[in-house]
């Protein structure tokens, strides 16, 4: 099996490629010019530099021996100035890959997608759940609802089968730039509050084997929610600081006080055409409650929901203190 992953130097992506090269699959990892790919070259990948947004250089530079696509590469910008570019990334990328599997003849397309394609939901979202993303203030929830519909429309018209997945907040090693911030912030005392939200939190290396295993076992044009356990942000802060050994706050910062926080520092950030640490957009998607089932990707992919977010936070812990990044 010869596969192709894009966002292979990402915190999911490296995930990915690990368990493919564990079943002794040849993988090929897809990266832009600027990218840090110092982790892949540890691995025994073959290395693709394209620009993903050049539609015809992407078909021309696309190997021809691909059985399938791991499409994991996505922009989670959260700055009204970014969202043209995040468009580019979320979709037109996206369309452009399609195009790309399609003309190479793949076999199989794994689109990892997001839990935000559905948009904010009060009751327990499922694959059946009618999408808000539309109607949506925030961009990269309209963008990731774009960029399935994108592999949806090619599988409808009968030119690619796709499988798509959707994972809730994902947590473990290989985390840079994520969650992992929290552990950074909290152990130096910068963590200027904790929102008042939830979310469902599942183990990298659970959703990474959902991906392998939706390639001989996902229902062709079929959504996988990839959820776990489901808890509040004071908790995961509070469970951070007991690992790093700092003191953090004992309750939640109101919703509206972080949200007007947030717009004073967007309207600051037009000015100095600098991203605030707190956008309109963050502030909305950390001060929702995001609760979601993943029994149908349990029932067909054998998707493993339980692990514990102790689990989780000292994974993520363990290799963050390992690469001296903590």
């Amino acid at each position: 099996m010869h596969v192709l992953v894009t966002g292979g130097t990402g915190f999911l992506g490296i995930n990915v490629i690990q368990q493919c090269l564990d079943k002794g699959w040849s993988v090929t990892a897809t990266h832009r010019k600027s990218s840090n790919v110092d982790a892949l070259k540890t691995l025994s990948v073959a290395l693709l530099e394209v620009d993903m947004l050049d539609r015809d250089n992407l078909i021309t530079m696309f190997p021809e021996d691909i059985d399938v696509v791991f499409h994991i590469a996505g922009d989670t910008n959260m700055w009204t100035p970014n969202n043209d570019k995040q468009y580019q990334a979320n979709v037109v990328a996206t369309s452009n890959l399609v195009d790309a599997a399609i003309a190479k003849k793949v076999s199989r397309f794994i689109h990892t997608s997001s839990i935000a394609a559905y948009g904010f939901h009060d009751d327990i979202i499922t694959e059946k759940t009618q999408s808000k993303a539309l109607i949506s203030s925030v961009n990269y929830i309209k963008t990731k609802f774009q960029g399935e519909q994108v592999v949806k429309t090619a599988v409808v018209e009968g030119k690619l089968d796709a499988v798509i997945l959707n994972p809730c907040a994902i947590m473990g090693p290989h985390d840079r730039h994520n969650w992992s911030q929290l552990f950074t912030m909290i152990k130096h005392g910068t963590l200027p509050g904790v929102p008042a939200g939830e979310g469902s939190y599942c183990h990298v290396r659970e959703v990474a084997a959902a991906h392998i295993t939706a390639v001989e076992k996902g229902g062709k044009g079929e959504n996988y929610i990839l959820a776990g356990v489901d808890h509040a942000f004071l908790e995961v802060v509070s469970k951070i600081g007991v690992l790093v050994g700092k003191k953090t706050p004992s309750s939640a910062i109101p919703s509206w006080v972080l949200r007007a926080v947030a717009r004073v520092q967007y309207w600051v950030s037009l000015i100095t055409h600098k991203e605030p640490s707190m956008t309109p957009e963050k502030a909305l998607m950390v001060t929702k409650r995001v609760a979601a089932s993943s029994e149908k990707a349990v029932s067909e992919l054998g998707y493993n929901d339980k692990v514990p977010i102790d689990d989780m936070l000292d994974d993520c812990y363990q290799w963050l203190k390992a690469e001296k990044l903590l």
